[in-house]
């Protein structure tokens, strides 16, 4: 598309320009970038009720306070961040010094997606933009309202030269990924993920891919069950399950399965009222496809609890099903919905035997008070991060990077991370004039002995 070598084109003569490279600017479109969040809460909030029904609380808390957190962050540490550093250079360089420099890779494309469809298009911006960087943004045609608020926002406050939004499907997707960019972020399924990496490599363009997979939730004996149903029940329940690191299948203690049931039951209840699917605060299933792929995943006769539906309103009650079987269909699949597949274990080995049956998830959560199973659990399954004794809450801090592993994803942002994800260290060494040893020069004849007490 022509349109997009022509914003490709005026984003590399802008870069080239040097006036992403002024820390003082970087600031300052981070500042206006927060401002113009702030003034266009209602408008995103509007938008979010329309495109997934997000009532305003959860619109706000995973969506825009991460938002100014993130911007937070990287307007206090932007200058610590992007300093040369000094590191140690080997006796075999004497006399010289050694630097990395923190530098941009130029022009970069974030393609995000509908289920969080403003902080993840905002998020890895604040890190392009820190590290001094342009930015292609590419927001999910699923969510159409919220696209256009996101285009809103960026041309208010930003040439397109710096920041562009480019609207589309598919073949906006394509032409993209077509074009030679300096760095690829994308957030996504698997599936996709796999097409972006393809194309990447026809430029040998570095890409970080956020991904998913069917992250495992182990919930151990305990008398603390009732906390732990209810921290579970939100994180699962959370934009209606439609989040990469939504819990998506239970490993529960057979001891504790009816105690949970119960407290499960019990905390869908107090959320959500006696019918979730009326609840203003449930969110709804971004599309037909997606709503009927779901439903397909339930099989009637395994149901524990829940199993309505409303398809008019896109909405699938919270609905337990019990796993004979890890060849049920259930099982095949990231779910991305409020579903939960219970399964049940008497010992540590048949936990740890289930999720080595999947591919490496970007989350896994355990519920224990047992610090041997914990430190079982931690050291003998390979995973993106997760939590003890709760859900999601891991990616809401800058301090923790977040991303996945193998299939679920590699590279990882937040807070430092996000910078050093859209910045490219340089590895410089100075020699100094004042003294050449000549060790290194030939003639080589009789020097070895030297070089090898050298490299002792």
């Amino acid at each position: 598309m022509e349109t997009v070598k022509g914003i490709l084109e005026g984003q590399k003569e802008y870069f080239y320009s040097g006036n992403t490279l002024d820390i003082s600017n970087r600031k300052s479109a981070l500042i206006k970038l927060k401002n113009e969040i702030k003034k266009n809460e209602s408008n995103i909030f509007e938008a979010l009720k329309e495109d997934l029904n997000k009532s305003e609380f959860e619109s706000f808390a995973t969506e825009i306070a991460m938002v100014y957190e993130e911007i937070k962050d990287a307007i206090k540490n932007i200058d610590k961040w992007s300093k040369r550093k000094k590191v140690k250079t080997p006796i075999s360089q004497f006399k010289a010094t050694s630097y990395i420099y923190k530098e941009p890779y130029g022009n970069v494309l974030i393609i995000a997606p509908w289920n969080y469809p403003v902080q993840l298009v905002m998020s890895p911006l604040v890190g392009a933009i820190s590290a001094g960087n342009t930015a292609v943004i590419k927001p999910s045609e699923l969510a159409p309202a919220t696209a256009k608020v996101i285009e809103n926002i960026i041309s208010n406050i930003f040439k397109k030269e710096y920041v562009a939004v480019v609207q589309g499907g598919v073949e906006v997707n394509k032409a993209l990924l077509d074009e030679k960019f300096d760095y690829i972020f994308f957030t996504g399924s698997i599936a996709v993920g796999k097409i972006v990496m393809e194309a990447a490599t026809k430029h040998l363009t570095p890409v970080t891919l956020e991904l998913g997979g069917k992250s495992p939730c182990i919930v151990d004996k305990s008398d603390k069950i009732d906390i732990f149903a209810k921290r579970i029940v939100w994180g699962k329940l959370l934009n209606s399950g439609q989040t990469c690191v939504a819990p998506d299948y239970f490993l529960i203690h057979k001891d504790i399965k009816e105690e949970f049931l119960k407290s499960v039951k019990k905390y869908v209840k107090e959320f959500y009222g006696d019918n979730p699917i009326k609840s203003e605060d449930y969110v709804k299933i971004i599309n037909k496809r997606h709503f009927q792929r779901i439903l397909s995943l339930i099989d009637k006769d395994n149901i524990l609890l829940g199993g309505n539906y409303d398809e008019a309103k896109l909405k699938i009650e919270p609905t337990v099903v019990e796993v004979k079987s890890l060849d049920e269909q259930i099982m095949s699949e990231e779910i991305f919905g409020p579903i939960m597949p219970i399964i049940t274990y008497s010992k540590y080995e048949e936990v740890i035997k289930t999720i080595r049956n999947f591919e490496k998830p970007l989350a896994l959560y355990l519920f224990t008070e047992n610090k041997v199973l914990e430190k079982n659990i931690l050291e003998n399954i390979n995973f993106g991060g997760g939590c003890i004794n709760d859900t999601i809450v891991h990616l809401a801090t800058t301090e923790l990077p977040f991303g996945g592993v193998g299939m679920s994803g590699m590279g990882s942002y937040h807070g430092k991370r996000s910078f050093d994800t859209f910045t490219h260290e340089k590895s410089i060494l100075k020699r100094s004039n004042w003294i050449d040893i000549p060790l290194r020069y030939p003639p080589y004849l009789g020097k070895i002995s030297l070089l090898r007490n050298i490299f002792k």
